[in-house]
């Protein structure tokens, strides 16, 4: 276990996303001195970053590395192992929380990386919108570290809660849980209205939605923010496939919701993302493209 120093901790966060730039307004609101390394990043994250206030850049990712006690990772899927090599090929030995959206199995190999530095690794899973306001937004933890990590972090509008348990990853495994129904099930809403649309029937559905299931009418309404993020929902789904298939369990509506993310990864940070028949009409589209290119 890691002893206790100080109240204030040095952390870093990989990278300012949205997600990311809301972690760490939280952690310096909760008194943490909070490190970003804008080498490399785009001018959009640099921007992003730069509009909080005291959130200092150390320019390279071996200035973070050398400065910080504690390093999250909020990444998109796909980037989470080699966001871990870059920063152990550093030689960094503090604290490495894996905040990303990964199956257990991806986050044991982040665990083994990071660890091969003399890192210390924590799981990590998020659950909610960027942490904008108290009450929204979790980040769990897991393992022997979580508990000492949570004092840490708490005291902004993340909510930092350590689980407890015998299970590593059980972080990793309760986001993949959770959005295996809130990120899984628009994915499916998605589908539903393209085959309706396909087939000549959405407008009956959407009538007979607004008779027995409103909720799902309402739900199609807010599609938008999917479609928007579809390029990082569509790595999710896979580490949630493989989740259930590490578990023994039916992996393919998850394969088939990550193939739907994946076609509508042209909206990718779109502010007018297509919605209801428009979003039907452009994923036959898209899907037909695709038939075409096969065939050619």
């Amino acid at each position: 276990m890691l002893d206790v120093e100080s109240n204030k901790y040095t952390v870093g966060i990989l990278h300012p996303g949205m997600m990311g730039i809301s972690v760490a307004a939280s952690l310096i609101q909760a008194g943490n001195e909070v490190l970003w390394a804008s080498g490399d990043r785009s001018g959009e994250s640099k921007n992003r970053a730069n509009s909080l206030d005291s959130f200092k850049d150390t320019g390279w990712l071996n200035g973070l590395v050398n400065r910080c006690k504690l390093i999250i990772s909020v990444v998109p899927p796909h980037a989470a192992k080699d966001v871990a090599f870059d920063v152990s090929s550093l030689g960094f030995r503090g604290i490495y929380i894996d905040a990303n959206a990964i199956s257990p199995n991806t986050a044991q190999q982040v665990a083994d990386e990071v660890e091969s530095s003399g890192a210390t690794y924590i799981d990590g899973g998020i659950i909610g919108p960027p942490a904008e306001k108290y009450g929204s937004t979790r980040l769990y933890l897991s393992g022997d570290d979580a508990v000492f990590a949570a004092d840490k972090l708490n005291g902004g509008p993340l909510e930092v809660i350590a689980l407890s348990g015998n299970n590593p990853m059980s972080a990793s495994t309760l986001k993949m849980a959770y959005a295996g129904w809130t990120k899984g099930t628009n994915a499916l809403l998605i589908g539903l209205i393209t085959l309706a649309q396909q087939r000549g029937v959405l407008t009956q559905l959407f009538e007979e939605w607004d008779k027995s299931q409103p909720a799902l009418h309402q739900k199609v309404d807010s599609l938008g923010s999917s479609v928007s993020k579809a390029w990082r929902f569509s790595g999710e789904m896979e580490e949630i496939a493989d989740t259930f298939e590490q578990a023994h369990l039916p992996d393919g509506f998850h394969r088939a919701a990550a193939d739907i993310y994946r076609n509508l990864a042209i909206f990718k940070d779109s502010t007018t993302p297509p919605a209801r028949e428009e979003l039907a009409l452009e994923l036959i589209r898209i899907v037909q493209l695709e038939r075409e290119e096969l065939d050619a």
